[in-house]
């Protein structure tokens, strides 16, 4: 993806001037409902479907500009929630404001002013690129948008693909489209549910490249991933896992939060020290290529004395590691309750 050239406002975007002023209340001229920095601001968030709670007092804060990560296990209830934040879905329980704007009352002004990328692909794969900017930008009714549309392929390097059936396009390029798509209202939140999943390694860095680039020109950002090397790259993190806020913070602060020991075991017959290891709830243990990293709470027992103990003779090496942010969040799943029942 190319390197954006710097986002598009009312006064470069071609034809943006003439778009049509908003509705009473559609955008508030000051911040005086989010405070002075809070894009998303919401409290106790609570979703049911049936007897299941999918989303259960929840509460998460994102400021202007940042990058948050939305992270946590398949069904963890991460889609449930940024369709309640961007008035998809009405929330059983909680309050809260996105874009100075109430959750539950207001709705409608929020649609306005975020861009949301669906996990699947949405966009219609027997049009053309352009003819699928064009679709969106009617949707929306904006003015001149011929105009908007040929900026919007300009810069997201699309130009040349203009004509190419959406169909026949690779994941990665489908990706593109779809932050195009989303782009060319100029939102001031973008939601993006797993936007990076069954794509390339190059395609994946180089969206995240743009996705800093909107970030550094004022865009919110809340991105749901399962990658942590994605995860490192958000500003800051947000951990579901079954409908509850288990961790947030920096990076950093999450592992820390987590106050985990972690040891790198190495040797031979490692499926023995695994299975040994299994046997006890107190140790986590993960299969990192030749070796097994086993995390465990901090000051509890040493893994080298336990399994001198447990294995005594064995060939094994044991060597202190940092606590990686998959280290935490395997952690952090494993000891939550599932709310399937």
């Amino acid at each position: 993806m190319n390197a954006a050239p710097g986002r598009p406002t009312r006064a470069n975007t071609p034809g943006a001037t003439e778009r049509p002023a908003p509705g009473p209340g559609d955008r508030p001229s000051t911040s005086a409902h989010e405070g002075p920095s809070l894009t998303i601001d919401v409290r106790g968030l609570t979703k049911r479907f049936g007897a299941r709670t999918v989303v259960d007092d929840l509460s998460i804060q994102v400021r202007r500009g940042e990058i948050c990560g939305f992270l946590g296990p398949n069904g963890s209830g991460k889609t449930t929630t940024i369709r309640m934040l961007c008035g998809l879905l009405e929330p059983d329980a909680g309050e809260g404001t996105c874009l100075g704007h109430d959750i539950r009352r207001e709705s409608r002004q929020i649609k306005l002013r975020v861009g949301y990328m669906t996990q699947r692909f949405g966009l219609y794969d027997d049009l053309s690129i352009e003819e699928n900017l064009d679709f969106v930008a009617r949707a929306y009714g904006m003015p001149d948008r011929r105009g908007v549309v040929d900026a919007t392929l300009e810069r997201l390097g699309l130009s040349a693909r203009r004509t190419q059936l959406a169909g026949t396009l690779s994941g990665g390029w489908k990706q593109r489209l779809a932050l195009a798509a989303c782009m060319l209202h100029e939102p001031d939140l973008l939601l993006l549910d797993e936007p990076t999943a069954g794509v390339d390694p190059k395609a994946r860095r180089d969206f995240w490249q743009q996705i800093h680039a909107l970030a550094a020109e004022g865009l919110t950002v809340l991105v749901s991933t399962h990658y942590m090397d994605e995860a490192e790259r958000c500003h800051r993190l947000a951990y579901i896992s079954y409908g509850k806020l288990l961790a947030a913070g920096t990076a950093a602060e999450v592992v820390a939060q987590a106050d985990l020991a972690t040891w790198a075991l190495s040797g031979d017959d490692l499926a023995r020290a695994s299975a040994l290891l299994q046997q006890d709830p107190r140790w986590m243990v993960v299969a990192f290529g030749t070796t097994l990293h086993v995390s465990a709470e901090k000051g509890g027992v040493d893994l080298q004395a336990w399994l001198a103990a447990q294995a005594p003779g064995a060939r094994w090496t044991v060597s202190a590691i940092d606590t990686s942010l998959e280290d935490v969040f395997i952690s952090l799943t494993q000891h939550a309750t599932d709310n399937f029942q």
